[in-house]
């Protein structure tokens, strides 16, 4: 796991070790996303975020419940590393089976201690768990349609959105691209 490679690291070298999700700073950063929204768009219906470690659905989701409660968030989990989703289910950390996934920007467990686990409980209306190939088609999508190039974490949140857009017809929603790592 990428990220207990990175605290060992740290550790060994007498670095300081940054969490992309477990870290309030961090979680208040991506909050700064949830304003902008707010300021760029009126009456937003729904929002949906990739998930990994809650960092950026609890930041953003936040924000957006404090000034526009009204918002759904919607935490979209890819299938195949669903630990933050399976988490949430149960309001504790677990720790679930991982395998290989086209998100895995967001891929993986979390840390025993996260704070993010209570704060997306509090602010996640919804979790839309999504296939590897719910994940390829929102890729196709944002290549072909969109002409965006994003990696497979953020095509998440599309085929989140995509695999209840039926639900949310004549509401204005918003779907959060989180990456464009892509090789």
């Amino acid at each position: 796991m990428a990220e207990l490679y990175s605290q060992e690291l740290a550790a060994a070298r007498g670095l300081v070790y940054v969490s992309p999700y477990n870290d309030p700073e961090i979680v208040a950063g991506h909050g700064t996303i949830g304003l902008e929204l707010l300021e760029q768009a009126e009456e937003i219906d729904n929002v949906f975020i990739a998930m990994g470690g809650g960092g950026l659905i609890s930041g953003i989701g936040s924000v957006l419940k404090s000034f526009s409660y009204r918002t759904r968030v919607y935490g979209v989990a890819a299938q195949n590393s669903a630990a933050f989703a399976a988490s949430m289910a149960v309001g504790r950390v677990v720790e679930t089976k991982h395998h290989d996934t086209l998100a895995d920007g967001v891929a993986e467990g979390m840390e025993e201690d996260s704070i993010t686990l209570p704060l997306a409980v509090s602010v996640v209306d919804e979790v839309v768990t999504c296939t590897e190939i719910e994940i390829a088609h929102a890729l196709r999508e944002l290549a072909f349609r969109e002409n965006q190039i994003a990696e497979g974490a953020a095509a998440l949140a599309l085929a989140g959105f995509l695999k209840v857009a039926e639900r949310c017809r004549g509401q204005k929603s918003i779907v959060i691209l989180c990456g464009a790592n892509f090789d």
